[in-house]
Parts: structure tokens; sequence; C-alpha cells
């Protein structure tokens, strides 16, 4: 009989045949059936866009789930079904959904829809058959991806005419595929924290993660499984209350989405800016500027509006707020507890206290634009406004041996009592030297120094030598220095100097006086 109905073995041998190859004859008198029922379930295979090698994987309930009911009405199952495609997939997006939730939606509103195996399956088969694969998989406000591009801007240097090369970072929210980009001077670790904070303002939120392509300068140790995170990128991450999560290496579906992006990006921003000539960094991020707005726009291939619109329409909602104030980025160095209970910082050349109590221990000295942190053993033992003065000491009260019972070696009497043993000038320096300051531990490294100049010239030249910058109206180190070197020391009193003796207390690093 034509069009007859056939059990499900019947269906799962037809399907076999038909993987060989077999015409629908051929399958018909194979299986002792009407060449019209091969014809109508070959047509039903192909109305569900299934083919015989994903057929013949089906499990029989499911096979039994497909074609129980009569063409027609599994036709406008289907139908109906696949309408909602398109919403399944923006829903999906969301954080919390999952496929068994719009199952059980689509479920209430059709009693006689699909059961969830074969709900899946058809939505699956959709995304394959539509290249949406790579979106699914990335919730909305959940990842922003990272790279710079392997290819270069630049611009034209106006005082020299030199042509400087510059790097590009692309940032794409994988979800909405929202696309920034930016130009700087390098891949360094400032440059990528300018690019980052830039990208993050331009999106107006931030991630659940930052995932990069085991970028150099967010990388300290690469790793399959536990790549090593550098500090200051981690750093920034908890300040923007998110996580950084570098792709593994060799795994290349891992960043799949960003190189995408970087193709296009040179398809859309390279291009057009290679016709033209640009005068500086800013200049040329201008441009990019308007062209990226434009690409941002630009209408997806497979309809469905921009990359634009899905960030507004599906994401943007879900970033975190960004806090109020923007990073500033943190340096890390180790540092020795001095004798006067302070840590030096040689790159301001400056001096910040730390509790008496860890003098000669070695601790971790963390810094910003703003603020100077010192730790012990991870715990925050001294916090100071940075200061950017040379040779500044910056000092709190209770940090200090001397407004507490106990004395380190070092102390007033100490040095004025080597200062008594050369003469009475030096210890009326010495004295002067010490008294300049509120906490006299600020003066004993110039103390020191002072003193330790007997190891070059004998007693009778550094009395003079104090003798003469007693007539000053600051004490330093340096103005004994200079007395010394230039032999002023040597010099009438009467007679005036040659050399004009500079009035300030700019201090040399500990390794000098030692």
């Amino acid at each position: 009989m034509a069009g007859q109905r056939i059990n499900i073995m019947e269906i799962r041998s037809l399907i076999a045949l038909k993987l060989k190859g077999l015409s629908n004859r051929k399958v018909a008198d194979l299986l002792k059936i009407n060449r019209k029922t091969v014809d109508n379930y070959t047509s039903r295979f192909s109305a569900l866009h299934l083919g015989f090698d994903e057929l013949i994987n089906l499990t029989e309930p499911d096979l039994r789930d497909l074609f129980t009911e009569e063409p027609q009405t599994e036709k406008q199952r289907y139908e109906l079904l696949a309408a909602r495609f398109s919403y399944f997939e923006k829903q999906l997006r969301k954080p919390g959904c999952t496929l068994q939730a719009l199952w059980k939606e689509y479920l209430q509103q059709n009693p006689q829809g699909y059961k969830y195996t074969q709900f899946t399956f058809h939505y699956r088969r959709w995304r394959s058959l539509n290249n949406h694969s790579g979106k699914l998989d990335h919730k909305a406000g959940e990842k922003l991806f990272i790279d710079f591009c392997g290819k270069h801007l630049s611009y034209i240097n106006k005082s020299t005419g030199e042509q400087v090369e510059v790097e590009v970072f692309v940032g794409v929210l994988p979800c909405s595929q929202y696309t920034f980009v930016k130009a700087v001077a390098s891949q360094k670790r400032e440059d990528l924290i300018l690019c980052l904070e830039s990208c993050l303002q331009w999106i107006g939120g931030a991630p659940q993660a930052i995932v990069s392509d085991n970028l150099k300068a967010a990388v300290s140790r690469g790793s399959k499984y536990a790549p090593v995170i550098n500090r200051t990128l981690t750093d920034f991450a908890l300040h923007y209350g998110c996580v950084v999560d570098p792709t593994r290496p060799h795994h290349p579906k891992d960043k799949a989405l960003v190189e995408r992006s970087v193709e296009l990006v040179y398809q859309r921003i390279f291009y057009p800016l290679s016709k033209l000539t640009f005068f500086s960094l800013d200049e040329l991020n201008k441009a990019i500027k308007v062209l990226l707005d434009e690409y941002n726009d630009y209408l997806f291939s497979h309809g469905g509006g921009t990359r634009r619109s899905h960030f507004v329409d599906l994401e943007k909602e879900y970033l975190q707020v960004l806090p109020a104030g923007s990073y500033s980025i943190r340096h890390y160095r180790r540092a020795k507890v001095q004798r006067t209970a302070h840590i030096f910082l040689s790159e301001d050349h400056n001096y910040y206290s730390v509790p008496y109590r860890f003098t000669g221990l070695s601790v971790e000295v963390q810094y910003n634009h703003t603020h100077v942190e010192i730790f012990y053993n991870h715990d925050r033992i001294a916090l100071h406004k940075r200061s950017y003065r040379p040779g500044h000491y910056t000092t709190v009260a209770d940090h200090m041996p001397s407004t507490h019972r106990a004395y380190q070696q070092w102390s007033p009497q100490h040095f004025e009592d080597r200062a008594r043993q050369v003469g009475s000038c030096t210890l009326e320096y010495i004295r002067k030297l010490l008294g300049q300051y509120s906490y006299p531990e600020v003066g004993y490294k110039q103390a020191q120094g002072i003193l330790a100049f007997l190891k070059q010239y004998d007693q009778s030249r550094l009395e003079n030598a104090c003798k003469r910058a007693l007539l000053y109206h600051k004490a330093s180190y340096h103005t004994i220095e200079n007395i010394l070197k230039n032999n002023l020391d040597m010099e009438d009193l009467n007679q005036q100097p040659e050399l004009t003796i500079p009035q300030h207390d700019n201090i040399r690093g500990a390794s000098h006086y030692k």
C-alpha cells in the first residue's frame, strides 16, 4: 500500500540502506515495502534537515519520537520548534539560562512537542547549519577576549620624519561580538593596562573574566593547566571585580573568536587606514574610533542585528558596574628595613618609615602614583602617601624607636659621643644636624656619613670642615662632602669661598656609607 506506516526496526533498516547510497527503489525491494513509502520517509528526513549519518546514531526512543506522527503533523511540529530557534539562541546567552529550562518553557506552550533529546538535537543541528556554534558557549557579560594584532599600524614623527610602528590591541565580548580597538606604543605591561582600562570604559562595565592569549605582558609563566598571571594584571582584575583566564597554549579553539575578530579588524580598520597618513598616536586612535563605530554597526552576514545592537539588547545589562576610581598601576619591590626604621625606594630616592621592630628584615613594597604600602609576610605594616622629593623622609611618629622605651644601637647620644672625639665643632655640627628633624633617626644616616669621612681625612680636616659648615644655615652631609672635596677646610675662613655650597639635604643611598 502506498505511503504505509512502517515500524522502528524497518525505519532503522531503511536509514542504513540509504546511508550505503542505494536508490529508493532498491531499498523498497530489499525491505519488501512500497517504493512510495521509502519516498515518503526520505522526504520526511529531508524536511527535518537530517542526514542519514545523523539518523543512524539516534536511539530507538528518539526515532519513535520523530516518526510516529503523520508526516503533516510531524512537519508542523518541527516548524513550530524551528521558529523559536533564534529566540532560544538569545536566551541562552543570558546567565543561568539552560536548554533544559527552555525545553520546559517550550513544552508548556506545546504539550505535544518534542521530548528533551529531540529538542536539543534539532536545536544544536540548527546552530551547526547556521554557523552559530561559536556563540552559544559564551554567556552575556561573562568574558572579554583580548589580544594584540600580529600586524602593525604606524604614524610619522613630525620632528624626525621617521615612521613609528605601533601595536594594536583588540578586545571582544564573545556573546555579542562587540569590539574595541586601540593603538599603543608597545605590548608592555603599562600599555596593556592602558588598553584594558580604555576597553572597560568603552563598554561601560566589567566582565566576569578577562581571557588573554597568553600575552607576555599578562602571563609570567605559561602552562597548559595553571599559567601564572603577573601581579599587576591580577591586581587590575581585582580592582574591577573580575579574574584573568589565559587561553591554553596549542588550543586554537580557545582563541578562535578573537583571532577571527582580528582578521575582521584588518579588513574593516587596517585596510582603510593604510591609505591615510597620521602624525601622532592620538591622531591615529581618533581615526580608529571612527572606523570602529562603523564596524560595530555593520549588520551580521547571517542577519539579526549588529554587534552594537546585540551588545545593548543582550549583554550590557549583565556587565559589572565599574568602580568609581580608575586603576592605578602598582609596582612591587623588595627592600630591607634600615637601622633608621625606614626603607629606601630607589625609584624616587625617598625613604618611608616602618615600625622599628621590623629593622633588619626584608619587606615587600607595593606602590602606585599616590601611595606606598609596605608588607611583611603578607601583612601590611605601613601606608604612606608617595613623596616625589628626592632624599625626603616620610615618617610616622609611632614607627620611630625614639617614641618608645626601646632604643636601637644608633641614637643621638651615640653620634654625639663619636663626634666629641673629633672636636667641639664636629659635635656642634652633629647636634645641629640631628636637631633639624622631628625624629633624630632621620638624620642618623647623614651623621653616619659625616663621621665616615674619617676613613678618608684626618680628624683636623673634618673638624675644620664642620667649623666652616656651621656658618651655613642648614646642616647636611653634602655640605661637608663639598667642603672636603674642594679643600675649602684648608682655606682661611675670612676668605670668600670660590664654590657655593648647595643648601639642600639630598641623601645618598645606603651603600655610600658602608
